[in-house]
């Protein structure tokens, strides 16, 4: 069954009464299988493919989602767009925990993952100076604001090996770099860029990090998560059914053209 637009969810972020599940499959693909089997249905009237990003279960921490497959296998079901949704700690004082970031930007500082699906046999530099899909991005922000969600245009991420939580000395290095932290970004993103799919990253921002002296839990970050999915349900609703509409005219499915060393 073809598709042209995958959600990978973050942490919790999979609502069974979101959509309707028509199929669930499971394609093989060279670097194994991805963490789930990936669900197709309908949302707001749209067929998508839904893949939970650390499997059923939360059994994958960060360091060990099988990034490679799960991309490889939403580009055998036809994928052209992705919408990445994932969580976030605040590194600046302006962006409070329940408000939404559409990411421009992010910074690498994850240590031991598999970053490129180019190893072997052809070297690809592809071009991740405009990280995500401008277009996509675009069309998110418009919607939330005219939806009236706490929404941001832009923000830098970092990227953390995980799975534990920073050291308030690395929070607070953390904030010269970038506006949240996180952990799953890369290489999620870059290998979309390789595979020549659209990615925009949705990031829910759920505590403060360690910087602003208190102690981030696990327990706190999903409470406020669970009460705020609510937002990104609507964003996605409001959102998917103006995706195809027009043909792609971003650089996003061209990003190995002169890319070959």
């Amino acid at each position: 069954m073809s598709v042209k637009i995958a959600i990978i969810g973050g942490s919790g972020a999979y609502d069974p009464s979101m959509f309707k599940v028509e199929e669930e499959v499971t394609p093989g693909t060279p670097y194994g299988n991805p963490s789930a089997p990936i669900l197709i249905g309908e949302l707001a009237g749209v067929k998508v493919a839904f893949l939970e990003r650390h499997g059923q279960g939360h059994v994958y921490p960060p360091h060990m989602v099988p990034y490679r497959a799960n991309l490889w296998a939403l580009k055998e079901l036809g994928v052209e767009h992705i919408i990445s949704t994932s969580t976030c700690g605040s590194l600046k004082e302006g962006l409070h925990p329940g408000e939404l970031v559409v990411l421009d930007q992010f910074v690498d500082f994850t240590k031991d993952r598999k970053y490129s699906f180019y190893n072997q046999g052809a070297t690809y530099h592809i071009s991740v100076a405009e990280p995500f899909c401008k277009d996509l991005r675009e069309l998110f922000y418009i919607e939330g604001e005219r939806l009236g969600l706490p929404i941001h245009q832009e923000g830098t991420y970092a990227c953390i090996e995980g799975p534990r939580f920073s050291t308030k000395a690395e929070s607070k290095m953390f904030q010269d770099y970038a506006d949240v932290v996180g952990m799953t970004l890369v290489p999620e993103a870059p290998l979309a860029r390789e595979l020549e799919m659209c990615y925009v990253n949705i990031s829910m921002i759920t505590d403060y990090d360690v910087w602003k002296e208190h102690v981030v839990s696990i327990q706190d970050i999903i409470s406020v998560m669970q009460k705020n999915l609510g937002q990104v349900r609507s964003l996605l609703e409001s959102t998917l059914p103006k995706i195809l509409t027009g043909c792609r005219k971003c650089e996003c499915a061209k990003a190995l053209e002169n890319a070959k060393a």
